[in-house]
Order: structure tokens, then C-alpha cells, then sequence
């Protein structure tokens, strides 16, 4: 059953670098809505786990840490914080060790099913609430597949690699993309094998951001949004 119109559920998934995180965030602040970047769930427990020392190679292990991890989700879009154990962990789950490693915990099935089932229990909450927009990997498929909106945010390999040299490293020189560009596709060949985040499923709307701004693709986002609230769907 799709939530009331004003609590509507957005779910936007896409590969690294396709602007997801800052597409939504501004959506949901255009919208009044929540925002959840499941993303940064992933590389909390990375951190967690680098943290305790866990061999991220022991499965096992890792789940479990994973579990047992105190996860605090913000979802204000204009400051989403991101708490472990009551430490504001926002900024050095960024970090390039965070990023070098996140693959290997984000692969662990165990995990994936544990950090989904918390990702489901936010969603949940903001239909009563405020509406939420959830972006990541398997968010229109896996977490909300009965999601209002659901929609696949893509962009050329070379829109990406500029993009993110831009947001690490201040620049899209060649220096700055050859250093991104392991960080970027590694990451989603590693993520592709245990989340299908490059070709859209059945009833979710492609955007193609290649070609356009940040302004033109928040408006393609927002477009979306406000039509299916029109509709009543």
C-alpha cells in the first residue's frame, strides 16, 4: 500500500559518483522531507569494525560486530549525522582508509541483511512522519521495492570520475582522476556483486544525469515526486 501523499517514499539508487547523496539530500530538504543515505550505514560499520581491530576477512566475525553496532542515523537532509555509541563519527567514516576497506564489510551478506533490516525500520517510521528519500545501492529493489518513487540516478564513467575528483580532491585534473578512479570503480565492481544498482528494475525511472546540472537533476528528482503526490499513487 503506497504511504499517504505527503509521506511519500523515495527511493533512489545508482552507481558511485552518480550524485545520489547530494540529489537526494536536496530533495528532501526541497520536499520537508527525511533523508537516509544507507551508504554511510555501511561505512559506520566499516569503521566500527576497523576500529575493534576485526579482520575484515572473518566473516563471521564482522557480522557479528555489525550486530552488536550502535548505530544512530540522522535524517534532518541539512545535517544527516551519523553517531557510533554516542560518537559523532560524520567526518572520518569519509576518510580514504574508511573508503579503501568499505567494500569488504559492504559484500558480507550478513551485514547487508542486518543493515537493510535497520534501513526498512527508519523508512517505516517516516511514513508516519514526514516522508523520507533512501538512496544507495538496493534501495529500489531490496530495502522499499513498494517504494512511491523509485528511481535509478546514472551518469557516464567520466561524469562520475570528475565528479568525485572534484569532492575529494578539489579538482578533475588528470591527477585527480587517476587517483579517484580505483576508489570509484573498484568500489561499485566489488558492490555489483552483491547489489544490481546499474540497470533499473521493472517500474523504476531512470534519470540520466551525464548532461545535466545539479540544479536540472534536483528538478528531475523533485518533477518525479510531486507528480506521483499529484496522482495520489
Amino acid at each position: 500500500m503506497s504511504a499517504p501523499r505527503n509521506h511519500t517514499i523515495v527511493a533512489i539508487d545508482g552507481p558511485s559518483g552518480s550524485g545520489k547523496s547530494t540529489i537526494s539530500r536536496r530533495v528532501a530538504a526541497q520536499l520537508g522531507m527525511a533523508y537516509l543515505d544507507t551508504g554511510a550505514m555501511y561505512r559506520a560499520a566499516a569503521w566500527w569494525c576497523v576500529r575493534d581491530g576485526i579482520d575484515l576477512t572473518d566473516t563471521g566475525a564482522v557480522a557479528q560486530a555489525v550486530r552488536e553496532l550502535p548505530l544512530v542515523m540522522g535524517t534532518d537532509p541539512a545535517d544527516p549525522g551519523v553517531a557510533v555509541g554516542g560518537e559523532d563519527v560524520s567526518v572520518v567514516i569519509r576518510s580514504t582508509e574508511i573508503s579503501t576497506v568499505v567494500s569488504a564489510v559492504a559484500t558480507n551478506l550478513e551485514v547487508r541483511d542486518e543493515l537493510r533490516r535497520r534501513q526498512r525500520e527508519i523508512i517505516d517510521a517516516s511514513r508516519r512522519e514526514s516522508g523520507i528519500v533512501a538512496e544507495g545501492r538496493d534501495i529500489t529493489t531490496v530495502v522499499a521495492p513498494d517504494a512511491d518513487v523509485r528511481i535509478l540516478l546514472v551518469a557516464s564513467e567520466e561524469a562520475r570520475l570528475a565528479r568525485r575528483a572534484r569532492e575529494i580532491h578539489g579538482a578533475d585534473d588528470s591527477s585527480a582522476l587517476a587517483a579517484t578512479r580505483d576508489q570509484v570503480l573498484r568500489r561499485d565492481a566489488d558492490d555489483s556483486t552483491v547489489s544490481s544498482f546499474h540497470r533499473a528494475a521493472d517500474g523504476v525511472v531512470t534519470i540520466d544525469s551525464s548532461e545535466l546540472t545539479l540544479e536540472e537533476t534536483v528538478d528531475a528528482v523533485r518533477g518525479l515526486v510531486e507528480a506521483t503526490r499529484r496522482s495520489g499513487r
